[in-house]
């Protein structure tokens, strides 16, 4: 067994196929077959359960990916920590909330090309759950989530801290909540969004259970649904006035106990910090701090 193999098996594993494994890792088919077969009969044991659509990992596979991810992370780290002389450049993967994306790293992203232009960054969007999972899983060098996330394995840094509020159809002019709010719909992303959870925590305090849920893609489809009046969501004031500040709905303010959250960045503790991923935490800390100041 070796990185070779290791690479291949990680590959299959998350595109689900041998042949989409091949057509990535620029090889052909019968090679990564091949070196897959080899691969478990080094270990004795079978690590891909073969179906009509592709592949899925067994348990055996499945307790090997975690490995698998560490001595490809380690060597890419190694690699990348010998060429880095200081000077920020090559691949940069960080992960981001939308909203965090949308509203305070999009307006920083060009300054940071120009300053940076060796950099190759690419910002993945998702919710705090996945982008957890991802960064746990090396796929990501670092993330903006909600915190805190209190992960023995990840380190966090606070970046800055916003507004929840409630939002409704503008008709809507003071949440009843001792009324328990019979038949609510909360309309949010799919599961993994902290502000889903959040809102869900919000309601069962009060009392209100029995939630009828519309998941959409888009942070676009969740206003629209609840502007028209189909149920209520949870997301930052910052967005109602700088993304959607013509736009008719109600918005309803929490107490700050339940109202502020912290956005941070989080890594791995055994990860390599690269200059290129200092430099873009400092860049957008200097940015907010900036537009703070500005406001």
């Amino acid at each position: 067994m070796d990185a070779g193999d290791l690479r291949v098996f990680e590959a299959v594993a998350r595109l689900s196929g041998m042949s989409r494994a091949a057509a990535e890792l620029n090889t052909v088919q019968s090679n990564v077959t091949a070196r897959i077969r080899v691969l478990e009969e080094q270990l004795g044991a079978e690590l891909f359960e073969r179906h009509s659509r592709g592949v899925v990992l067994t348990a055996a596979g499945r307790r090997l990916m975690p490995y698998a991810l560490q001595v490809i992370s380690l060597l890419k780290d190694a690699r990348r920590a010998v060429a880095d002389n200081g000077e920020p450049a090559g691949d940069l993967v960080i992960g981001s909330l939308e909203t965090t994306l949308s509203m305070h790293l999009a307006p920083l992203l060009t300054g940071f090309v120009e300053r940076w232009p060796a950099v190759d960054l690419s910002i993945r969007g998702g919710t705090t759950q996945e982008t957890i999972e991802q960064v746990l899983e090396r796929r990501l060098e670092g993330g903006f989530v909600s915190g805190p996330v209190n992960h023995p394995d990840l380190e966090e840094e606070k970046v800055f801290r916003e507004e929840l509020v409630v939002l409704t159809a503008p008709g809507i002019s003071r949440l009843d909540w001792s009324a328990g709010l019979a038949g609510l719909r909360i309309v949010v992303l799919r599961s993994g969004c902290s502000y889903r959870q959040r809102l869900e925590s919000i309601l069962a305090r009060r009392g209100v259970v029995g939630l009828r849920l519309l998941e959409f893609g888009t942070l676009e489809a969740i206003f629209g649904c609840v502007a028209a009046g189909m149920g209520i969501t949870m997301l930052p004031r910052r967005m109602m006035e700088q993304v959607w500040r013509d736009r008719r709905v109600a918005i309803h303010t929490l107490p700050p106990d339940e109202a502020m959250v912290d956005t941070v960045f989080i890594r791995r503790r055994d990860s390599f910090v690269s200059s290129a991923q200092a430099a873009f935490l400092d860049h957008v800390k200097i940015g907010l701090a900036s537009a703070q100041a500005a406001e």
